[in-house]
């Protein structure tokens, strides 16, 4: 894809899939804006790859959750490079519990950070992202998925892709907004606390028998986020081999 003096966005882009995701986009031109909200030293280090590699990027601290946080993570991105042309929404958090065992804490920590983080970018891309751009926000395919202990989890998930839909058609300007849904993905994140047997399980429900690399996302990811996708918008694409 050519992403070229393309300025770009990645929250939550510290480690994992976002991490992925903004090397990706800076090794197809783009200049990366690496957010993260604790992981100062992670976002280094995505930071050093992406400048190993010959790319231009540079680390922002904001939690998303927090409006005037985010309202400053898009600012210093303008301030920086002149404008900010794609946004990609992958901050987010799972606590997987059953339902009746969630407390109040993990039912606002994952809507304040999966939700209102993406309602808060979203309301400040509406003025400050440039004409034509993208914005490409992470779901999961849990959504349509009955899987225990994930209930809260996919219901914010579920927040995103509704919200994904309702704005591309609210945003104007030439943006595109699309939502994509990865399946089970090799990442800390999904594999603390799974057993063996649940994660062959998982592997033996797609089409491929193995659990996506987070290169496999971001590949769809730099589509996305490319003048070939114009035509698409409001959309959710799984990118989850099969498995839903």
């Amino acid at each position: 894809m050519n992403l070229q003096d393309k300025v770009i966005i990645v929250t939550g882009s510290s480690r994992g899939i976002g991490k992925e995701i903004a090397i990706q986009l800076a090794k197809n031109g783009a200049k990366v804006i690496v957010n993260y909200s604790k992981g100062k030293v992670e976002a280094k280090d995505t930071v050093d790859t992406i400048h190993n590699n010959g790319g231009i990027a540079y680390a922002f601290k904001a939690d998303v959750s927090k409006r005037d946080e985010v309202t400053q993570l898009f600012d210093s991105a303008i301030e920086c490079y002149g404008k900010i042309d794609v946004l990609v929404n992958n901050a987010g958090i799972l606590i997987p519990k059953l339902l009746k065992d969630n407390s109040q804490e993990d039912f606002t920590r994952q809507f304040e950070i999966n939700v209102r983080g993406i309602f808060n970018t979203l309301q400040e891309a509406d003025s400050k992202l440039a004409d034509n751009g993208n914005i490409i926000n992470l779901s999961s395919s849990t959504v349509k998925l009955m899987f225990p202990a994930y209930a809260l989890y996919s219901a914010s998930k579920a927040a995103v892709e509704q919200m994904t839909r309702v704005f591309s058609k609210e945003i104007g300007r030439g943006i595109s907004v699309n939502a994509i849904a990865p399946g089970a993905t090799e990442t800390e994140m999904f594999l603390n606390g799974k057993s063996q047997e649940f994660i062959d399980r998982l592997k033996g429900m797609n089409a491929f028998n193995r659990l996506a690399k987070p290169l496999d996302i971001a590949k769809v990811v730099l589509f996305l986020a490319s003048s070939d996708s114009k035509w698409v918008s409001g959309q959710v694409i799984g990118a989850n081999g099969a498995l839903v």
